[in-house]
């Protein structure tokens, strides 16, 4: 049964947060524009009514995770530091100051598993929304790239130690004796591993990265016979022998051994060759810079992407796109649902000026969809990916695109704020030096 927000009066100086507000500050405005209801009315049917305790507030826990981002702030953080905002609990739906912390920072992990992935774009929607004629572009850029999940970089010798580690984690658990632990010759292996690189240590640390995958294989197939029929370690175990058995070149490797989907994607960056994740997919207006399309993928080629990116993005906005512009990974395509596709390309003598000078501006325009999301990396939690999963990707791309077009809204309002507050400060500067004239004539 989901409890309702209600004045929480702990004491008698507790005090109304809505006649104490600025109401100019923009997470008060904030709260006012975002239709909660929604959200009620979405969220309400996954909770059961008479079964369990009650449930948190759905206004509390959206607004928990719209300011996580916002903010660029774990789940410890922004439940801690919900107890010393009063922006904060006004945002989630508070009348009164509550000092006491809102939730456990597990409930939040519990909630994104509830809503899933159809309840993050539903709150992506709303941003869109919230950004009103600005989303009604009918002039697109199209880009992707790289959402690098929470990992080490990967090497087969890390995995190999991993799997090493986790066999003997087993064997203790289950209390099984095994012929060799090989304790004392690993740690002489990885003294071995040191400085590989120099010439002279090559031959000795490849022989060491030899050793210690034939240790590997050793006990994940010691653990095969000790544990023939046990449900619990089988998949466990058949991953290990995966990881052993793969080579340089094995199609669909594994890179992690608990974030098995991570794919290795090549962007032709000079300073990162290769990144760890997934592929982001970013559909942005040309002329305003608002968000109207977020999709995840895995490792497809650019060009696959672009025909549910666009369909996601009229779906989002109820309104129709002309133009797409992209930069040439996006190669092969020219028109999708009758959307024109802009490719950068030499200039043809079919074209007159006026459409020369109009592609022009178009790619020069699309060029702003990089500093967007550079933003969206450093500002908003898609940098690296902490969710877990296929599906932890996508709400974290969703999530991070909510909190940029929010976040885009709050910047215009900003501006009245603290205009109107340089305003307040210099006529009360002007009424002080009247004051003084008076008393000092």
């Amino acid at each position: 049964m989901i409890s309702k927000v209600k004045p929480i009066i702990q004491k008698s100086f507790s005090f109304s947060l809505t006649d104490t507000l600025d109401h100019r500050h923009p997470l008060f405005i904030l709260a006012h524009k975002i239709a909660w209801s929604v959200f009620e009315d979405e969220f309400t049917k996954l909770y059961c009514s008479d079964n369990g305790r009650p449930a948190k507030p759905i206004r509390l826990m959206v607004g928990l995770l719209i300011l996580k981002h916002l903010r660029n702030i774990s789940d410890e953080s922004v439940v801690e530091q919900w107890s010393e905002n009063v922006y904060y609990q006004y945002f989630c739906g508070m009348e009164m100051f509550d000092s006491t912390p809102p939730c456990a920072s597990s409930e939040l992990v519990h909630f994104r598993k509830r809503i899933g992935e159809a309840g993050m774009e539903l709150i992506f929607r709303e941003s869109v929304r919230v950004n009103g004629d600005d989303s009604q572009d009918p002039h697109v850029n199209v880009d992707t790239t790289v959402q690098e999940k929470n990992i080490t970089f990967p090497t087969d010798t890390k995995l190999h130690k991993k799997i090493i580690d986790n066999c003997l984690k087993i064997a203790k658990e289950e209390d099984l004796t095994l012929r060799q632990t090989y304790t004392r010759t690993l740690k002489r292996l990885l003294i071995d591993l040191r400085f590989s690189r120099h010439p002279k240590n090559r031959k000795k640390a490849r022989k060491a990265r030899k050793r210690i995958k034939t240790i590997a294989g050793i006990l994940t197939r010691e653990l095969k016979r000790l544990l023939p029929e046990s449900p619990i370690y089988k998949e466990l175990l058949e991953l290990y022998q995966q990881v052993i058995n793969q080579l340089k070149d094995t199609k669909d490797k594994i890179y992690s051994l608990h974030e098995k989907e991570v794919c290795c994607i090549a962007k032709g960056k000079e300073h990162k060759p290769y990144e760890f994740g997934n592929k982001a997919s970013f559909v942005i207006t040309q002329n305003t810079g608002v968000i109207i399309g977020a999709m995840s993928f895995r490792n497809e080629f650019d060009g696959h992407t672009l025909l549910p990116a666009l369909e996601q993005a009229v779906q989002t906005t109820n309104s129709e796109i002309k133009t797409a512009t992209v930069d040439r990974g996006y190669r092969g395509n020219t028109q999708i649902n009758g959307i024109k596709i802009q490719l950068p390309k030499p200039f043809t003598n079919k074209q007159t000026d006026y459409q020369k000078q109009q592609l022009k501006k178009a790619h020069c325009r699309r060029a702003k969809i990089e500093p967007i999301i550079g933003h969206l990396k450093q500002d908003h939690r898609l940098g690296r990916n902490f969710y877990k999963g296929v599906v932890g990707d996508s709400v974290n791309i969703n999530l991070a695109a909510a909190a940029f077009n929010f976040k885009r809204m709050m910047n215009k309002w900003k501006k009245n704020f603290f205009s109107s507050l340089e305003l307040l400060i210099q006529q009360i500067l002007n009424l002080q030096m009247v004051f003084n004239l008076t008393l000092n004539p």
